[in-house]
């Protein structure tokens, strides 16, 4: 399906400020593909598609999770975290992605993972950093764009786990198996 096209049938499942959000979203991620030579067809059409069934019907989310036999562990944590899998979903059977980096780009932009790809990260990070994000620490990982994609994704899932932390909010655990990763990578966890 036409890029032009996704946006358009998106346009139509989103608030007007959700749809501006995913404008915003597609031109970051389209941004830091072209600085970090990941293919922007991919890092655009995952960013159209990432937040494509965020307004879904709950129950109706439940029941794809079910039935497809998604992580059950999802449904034990805020429904938030739903539309991502639930999106990957949507995306390959309504718009014919079959595409498995940018299913699996949609598929984790809400939680990460240990091992992301350069275009998983860079949807999870433009998610995160899009102009119209207003947190106050945006800034500073907005600052960082250029500093390297691990180092992005590192003070982006860790400014996520703190969120949730302070909020009193559980964390999902391949959130925190991908601030491990990296911390790992560091050689600041060790495994017995």
């Amino acid at each position: 399906m036409d890029p032009s096209l996704m946006l358009q049938k998106v346009k139509e499942r989103l608030p007007e400020k959700r749809f501006n959000h995913v404008l915003g979203v597609m031109n970051t991620a389209v941004a830091l593909a072209k600085h970090y030579g990941v293919p922007e067809d991919q890092a655009r059409i995952a960013a159209i598609l990432h937040d494509v069934v965020k307004f879904a019907d709950r129950e109706w989310m439940r029941g794809i999770i079910e039935k497809e036999s998604m992580d059950p562990l999802l449904l034990d944590y805020h429904h938030e975290l739903w539309h991502a899998p639930v999106g990957a979903y949507v995306a390959k059977y309504e718009f014919g992605v079959e595409d498995e980096e940018i299913l699996d780009a949609i598929r984790y932009h809400t939680t990460g993972r240990a091992g992301m790809s350069d275009l998983e990260k860079i949807i999870y990070i433009a998610d995160m950093i899009e102009p119209s994000r207003k947190f106050p620490e945006v800034e500073q990982l907005r600052a960082m764009k250029h500093d390297g994609l691990d180092r992005l994704m590192e003070a982006s899932i860790r400014q996520s786990i703190e969120f949730l932390a302070s909020k009193n909010q559980p964390v999902y655990p391949d959130s925190l198996k991908c601030l491990e990763h990296f911390e790992q990578q560091k050689g600041n966890v060790k495994n017995d």
